[in-house]
């Protein structure tokens, strides 16, 4: 706890990151957002191959998510997020790509060029790369051989985001990275710890496959909420109801156990596969929460609707029905 306000933990990548944060920053400042390291595609990925720096572009929609509301942070927010035109070697790169590539050269130090251009930003919280190295992602995938109980392993995040096969498991390469030491002590000392919603495979279960960044969930004091997508996503999670998101995450995170489940009361039908879903979570520790938290007509999380969740169940008082009691006058 910060003075009065709770720490928060954010883990995950790419947009489904930025809805997290964009609603936190409504409840609390004192918000530390963890960010996936293994993006391979567009302007990271370049920059990645060239450079070998750790992909800059999900910690970039971190940065923007969190930046400040004054003019001169406006205007830098857009200005690190603001994509080169044009037919050169600087086309389709992001401006923040290309500083956050830059400030690591010249400081040394991923977690250092962050904090540099966060301060520049003006920035609610804190932004840490979830891993000190780069990392690949390979899955085993099904449905691209003729005989379909033969899996074949893809490599990348974009191929596996991108494959026409349903993926059945997922790595890291290397399998044991040494995982962020101020993202370890941001878990250890937070009050609410979020994981999703994002991409499940690429965004989300990453998170866990990082043994130091698994032991600290485990470990963890902080109420733990998981935030499930509002459909599934073509390729990587086609044709996957909520319930086979958490039996997923199980598999690949032995051990860990979260408190909630939130998902948008519109996502699942009344009836048998609400009863599923709440086994399944069960499994993990975790009571569901079906509430309204999407953007009218959209697959995407309305910030204020989530933000209301998310405030509510980080009261420690939280009775067993996940939305008794008010909001604390702290919160509002």
């Amino acid at each position: 706890m910060t003075g009065d306000q709770p720490s928060v933990v954010a883990l995950g990548g790419g947009h489904g990151l930025f809805a997290t944060l964009t609603a936190i920053r409504r409840l609390t400042s004192a918000i530390t957002a963890i960010v996936t390291v293994a993006d391979d595609g567009g302007s990271s990925g370049r920059l990645r191959a060239e450079l070998g720096v750790i992909p800059p572009g999900d910690l970039r929609m971190a940065l923007a998510a969190l930046a400040g509301d004054g003019e001169s942070a406006e205007v830098w927010t857009r200005t690190v997020q603001h994509r080169f035109r044009g037919t050169g070697a600087l086309a389709g790169h992001s401006v923040g790509n290309l500083i956050i590539a830059g400030l690591t050269e010249v400081l040394g130090d991923t977690v250092a060029a962050l904090d540099e251009l966060g301060r520049v930003l003006q920035l609610d919280g804190r932004v840490l790369p979830m891993a000190q190295i780069a990392l690949t992602i390979e899955a085993d995938v099904a449905g691209l051989e003729a005989d379909p109980r033969v899996n074949r392993a893809i490599r990348g995040q974009v191929a596996v985001a991108t494959t026409p096969g349903q993926v059945r498991r997922v790595r890291l390469i290397p399998s044991d990275p040494p995982a962020c030491p101020e993202a370890l002590d941001a878990i250890d000392n937070a009050d609410l710890v979020i994981l999703g919603p994002g991409s499940w495979f690429s965004s989300v279960i990453p998170h866990v496959l990082v043994p130091e960044l698994l032991e600290a969930l485990i470990g963890t004091q902080a109420r733990k909420v998981l935030v499930l997508n509002l459909a599934a996503q073509p390729g990587e999670t086609a044709g996957f109801s909520a319930e086979r998101h958490l039996h997923v995450l199980s598999q690949h995170a032995p051990g860990l156990a979260v408190d909630h489940v939130v998902i948008d009361s519109g996502s699942v039908p009344e009836g048998r596969e609400r009863d599923h879903l709440r086994r399944a979570a069960k499994s993990l520790g975790a009571q569901v929460l079906f509430a309204d938290v999407a953007e009218p007509g959209t697959h995407k999380h309305h910030s204020g609707k989530l933000a209301s969740v998310l405030a509510t169940l980080a009261r420690r008082d939280t009775d067993s029905s996940g939305l008794g009691g008010k909001e604390s006058a702290s919160w509002r």
